[in-house]
């Protein structure tokens, strides 16, 4: 699927080269970051071999709870994110995102807004709207292209919802799903808020206060 919003364009900046540095929120330097690379990163692997393995195992290592997010500054770097076993968009996109620094793979941070067509009621309650503002995402420069990919929905998840788990290939783009197995409506992209060298704490949380007064 892609961002309907924005006619399948790819941003220019931040360029490759500017998306393989550690940062304050892609911290691969981290020593929780490195420990888990070491333990899963397959040396004698192609750059896109380990971007779809290390896609994986983002996506169901880490169970997705929207109900959590971390307006802690320190709880959104990757270094924290590691060592606690769930999260939700943002902070999955963040820990992808540096650990395919750590493997050499140029990646950065996308965002847009999504309509969740079939949220549960607490949800809506939580929200007070059906739109998701701020969905984060992972964009990976492989074969000399940027390439989007979602880790958001752990595959268990993804069977209670009753939708088939977004995959990845390495060679085309992995967002929301737009209907679920019975062919309802799913996921609708409504607005994109364009990529990010790394996470724009400030401008999030500011953005969430505002759209969701009630909740942050």
């Amino acid at each position: 699927m892609s961002l309907t919003v924005n006619l399948n364009a790819k941003a220019v900046e931040p360029r490759p080269e500017l998306c393989l540095k550690a940062t304050e929120f892609l911290d691969y330097n981290h020593p929780d970051v490195q420990a888990y690379l070491s333990k899963h990163l397959n040396q004698g692997a192609s750059k896109k071999e380990n971007a779809v393995r290390l896609y994986s195992l983002v996506r169901d290592g880490w169970k997705y709870n929207p109900y959590i997010a971390n307006t802690v500054r320190e709880e959104s770097k990757a270094g924290y994110i590691v060592t606690h076993k769930h999260g939700y968009c943002i902070t999955k996109a963040t820990l992808l995102a540096a650990l395919c620094r750590a493997a050499g793979i140029p990646a950065r941070l996308g965002f847009g807004d999504v309509k969740n067509h079939l949220a549960t009621p607490r949800m809506i309650a939580f929200l007070k709207s059906e739109i998701f503002a701020w969905h984060g995402f992972t964009e990976l420069y492989l074969d000399d292209r940027w390439i989007r990919c979602t880790p958001a929905f752990d595959a268990g998840l993804c069977r209670k919802l009753k939708v088939a788990p977004l995959d990845f290939d390495g060679e085309t783009d992995s967002l929301f799903q737009p209907f679920d197995n019975a062919g309802r409506q799913f996921m609708e992209y409504t607005a994109y808020r364009g990529v990010h060298d790394d996470l724009p704490f400030e401008e999030i949380f500011k953005s969430l206060a505002e759209i969701y007064p009630h909740a942050f």
